[in-house]
């Protein structure tokens, strides 16, 4: 299992001389192994341990844990290298071979996350954060180290369809490559020491991420769950088809729990359809199309009405709000959309607000019907 690595620390006795000493590779250096020589060092075997970075195996072998050189991934041994020809490791559930920094978070990414919530590994919202956690921050690193591209490049060429601007310096993969000493560097800047100075301030850098990363999921998306299943149980009261979700407190970080949710609303309709055969009369419920929120959680806040993306990560809307009120304001909104109160909808369509719950609710009615 992933997290035998994990619980092994607790009861293996440590024989390097001098304590835990961290082995990895020399040379350039990437988001991969800077990230997971941070991991290691969040968890209490490593927090003192040393650092070498060399490719000479006799000093590796000397090493307690090795990441990304020395040609061997054996949980075992504590060896997580993924650059054998034979090596496929995945994530559970996931396509995207792992890197090094896959493969440390693989086992020991759920006692990371423990430690950070104070509760046990096998505990349901360390599992949960554990696998959103992979796939919102450390897959993007496996991909990137394995040269995987995000969409299929020979299906876009086939479609024609191009980048408009490039990203590529854009990435956490970008900065920490941009942390490597240069070509042109002066002499004094480019001896080991100096170049081991570099890699502690990238795998520093990445960690900052990493942390901010884990502490957002912790402590703000993971509470904002249960915020909006109570907004989805509730959607048919503001719309009889369900297309209309309301925060009612404030909001809160929504969109990665509404895809959840209406997935597993769609589960459960085809599992009763399956049951009930063709005669079963159909009660599915078309998605949320708009969701509604308070600016601020306070009695005479304005109002927000928020199309839903089509997925997590896009700009476009399921349906946006209607093109005749898109950069209206103030009294042109109201005069256009027919709803006194009326503040701004943006030019996309995307979003819109007014100074009261029954403007967006109206709004959203309008833009339903539209």
């Amino acid at each position: 299992m992933a997290e035998n690595a994990a619980k092994r620390l607790k009861t293996e006795p440590i024989t390097t001389s001098g304590g835990v000493q961290i082995g990895t590779h020399n040379g350039h250096f990437h988001a991969d192994e800077a990230l997971a020589v941070y991991m290691l060092r969040q968890l209490p075997t490593y927090a003192n341990a040393s650092l070498i970075r060399t490719r000479d195996p006799s000093l590796l072998a000397t090493c307690h844990t090795v990441v990304d050189v020395g040609g061997e991934y054996d949980a075992a041994r504590h060896r997580y290298d993924h650059h054998q020809r034979t090596f496929a490791t995945t994530f559970p559930g996931r396509a995207t071979k792992l890197s090094s920094a896959g493969l440390v978070y693989l086992h020991f990414g759920r006692a990371l996350i423990a430690r950070r919530l104070a509760q046990p590994e096998d505990g349901p919202e360390v599992g949960l954060l554990w696998r959103e956690v992979y796939e919102s921050f450390v897959e993007a690193l496996d991909a990137h180290d394995n040269g995987i591209s995000k969409y299929d490049a020979a299906a876009l060429a086939a479609a024609g369809i191009e980048p408009r601007f490039s990203s590529a310096g854009f990435t956490l993969g970008a900065m920490v490559g941009r942390l490597n000493p240069n070509w042109n560097d002066d002499p004094a800047e480019t001896t080991q020491e100096a170049e081991d100075a570099k890699f502690a301030a990238a795998s520093a850098r990445i960690g900052e991420e990493f942390t901010r990363g884990l502490d957002y999921y912790a402590k703000v998306w993971l509470p904002a769950r249960t915020v909006v299943q109570a907004a989805y149980a509730k959607r048919l009261s503001f719309d009889p088809e369900g297309r209309v979700m309301v925060l009612e407190g404030q909001g809160v970080p929504w969109k990665d729990h509404l895809y959840t949710l209406e997935q597993e609303q769609e589960q459960e309709q085809e599992h009763e359809e399956e049951g009930e055969g063709d005669e079963k009369e159909k009660k599915e419920k078309k998605k949320v199309l708009y969701v509604l929120y308070p600016e601020k959680p306070v009695p005479d806040a304005k109002w927000r009405i928020q199309a839903v993306p089509v997925d997590g990560g896009s700009f476009e809307s399921r349906k946006a709000l209607p093109e005749p009120w898109r950069g209206a304001r103030d009294e042109q909104l109201d005069e256009v959309s027919g709803v006194p109160g009326g503040v701004f909808v943006h030019a996309s369509g995307f979003i819109g607000g007014n100074k009261t719950f029954e403007g967006v609710k109206a709004l959203a009615e309008k833009a339903c019907a539209f």
